[in-house]
């Protein structure tokens, strides 16, 4: 197709050498964060105010629905972005959020509300997803690490920006409709500068291939899938610490306004803390991901999961605002340490030809997290109550970085390996 022609002038590897369409992808990728930030700190909540909804499960299906949705969309996108090209599937993603704040504010029941999550969850698959690979090829193989930091770094700050925005408009002006015009805003600037700004960048991506040598170049998507999930013990581990590690991010997306309003915090006490963990997460990956480019993924990744399990456990035994910030604190931290690593790790290891479908795959597993986790956290507290729920997932989190710490080899050297340094 005519999107994805190799262009004319000499393709150029780098963030410096493609410095404005890069800082472009990452004020996207902004716009994308801050869409899911609209329901964080406000639609358990909502479940229960206006709905009715009491069961800790059924309050949860919403992230169940996300999860499988977005999950899915993650592994369609990769290859869609490799068959299709990168541009016409971030558009795409953008066209099928903007439904999504007009249906949240005027849902007439919580069918409505799960409705508006599938189309969130194609969403932010697609335009996530695509972003990320996008910056992959533009970066190149020597800051991968930075670049997936900036990436994460501008999604999870404006998730964390506007979860406390909606958060302080609901405790001034109810939970509906005022909080969810942000939405619409967010929605309609994606939509305008990926559509006119943004350019293709999988010249890029066929650049390097030909650069690197057509080793396993020519892997089909069910090998790329087996491989990735199973097979490659560097992939395999990153799949499962990805999926893990947006469990504990479904339990918290899901528990914590709960937690948090049961120990008699307000909402805009909610919001503030709900905002806190992306807020680090975000802005600690700055740092975190080009810390991997010069120390290395494995200790990055192990160390975070057990971070994240800490954080869990400090929130759990507490019971004042201060010490839930602390909680959150550590959480942030400990994810911002995995998060840009992980997709760093998939580009070090997985071949220019197929990475991108290699990246949807482990956004498959990641993602499948938040409804894994939704269902554990959810079943769990309606046997055992909310401090239970939180501390399997402590558990499972813990368990999730000794699994890197023994299957995963160190991934940095093969990056400057294929570059020949």
């Amino acid at each position: 197709m005519g999107g994805i022609a190799p262009p004319q002038t000499a393709v150029r590897m780098g963030i410096r050498a493609n410095l404005g369409q890069f800082s472009l992808l990452v004020l996207v990728n902004a716009f994308v964060g801050a869409m899911v930030g609209l329901e964080r700190s406000i639609l358990p909540a909502l479940a229960e105010r206006d709905f009715h909804v009491a069961a800790r499960a059924a309050i949860l299906s919403f992230i169940v629905v996300f999860g499988v949705v977005k999950a899915l969309t993650n592994y369609f996108a990769g290859r869609l972005c490799d068959a299709l090209g990168r541009k016409q599937v971030l558009v795409t993603g953008w066209v099928a959020a903007a439904p999504v704040p007009f249906l949240l504010m005027w849902a007439p029941s919580w069918n409505w509300i799960l409705a508006a999550n599938v189309l969130l969850g194609v969403s932010q698959g697609l335009t996530w997803s695509t972003t990320v690979i996008m910056k992959i090829d533009l970066a190149g193989p020597e800051r991968r690490g930075l670049a997936m930091g900036l990436n994460e770094f501008a999604g999870y700050v404006a998730v964390a920006l506007s979860a406390l925005a909606t958060g302080y408009i609901a405790a001034m002006h109810g939970l509906r409709p005022q909080p969810f015009y942000l939405g619409v805003g967010f929605a309609g600037v994606g939509l305008v500068l990926s559509a006119l700004a943004v350019r293709e960048t999988h010249g890029h991506a066929r650049h390097e291939a030909r650069v690197q040598g057509p080793e396993q170049s020519g892997l089909s998507q069910r090998a790329v899938f087996v491989r990735t999930s199973f097979v490659d013990r560097d992939l395999s581990a990153v799949s499962q610490a990805g999926l893990v590690n947006n469990l504990n991010d479904g339990m918290a997306w899901g528990l914590f306004p709960l937690y948090f309003a049961a120990a008699g915090m307000s909402l805009d006490r909610i919001g503030s803390l709900a905002a806190i963990y992306p807020a680090v997460w975000g802005v600690g990956q700055l740092a975190t991901g080009a810390l991997s480019d010069r120390l290395g993924r494995k200790w990055f990744i192990a160390g975070g999961m057990w971070v994240q399990a800490v954080g869990i456990g400090v929130i759990v035994l507490s019971s004042r605002f201060a010490l839930f910030a602390a909680g959150a604190v550590l959480l942030g931290a400990g994810t911002a340490m995995v998060y840009p690593t992980l997709l760093a790790a998939i580009g070090d290891v997985a071949h220019p030809n197929w990475r991108a479908s290699a990246v949807g795959v482990y956004r498959l597993w990641r993602d499948l997290g938040y409804a894994v986790g939704a269902l554990i956290a959810g079943v769990t507290a309606d046997a055992c109550g909310l401090a239970a729920a939180m501390w399997v997932v402590a558990a499972i989190t813990f368990a999730s970085g000794a699994v890197v710490a023994f299957r995963m080899r160190e991934t940095r050297r093969t990056a400057a390996s294929a570059a020949g340094v």
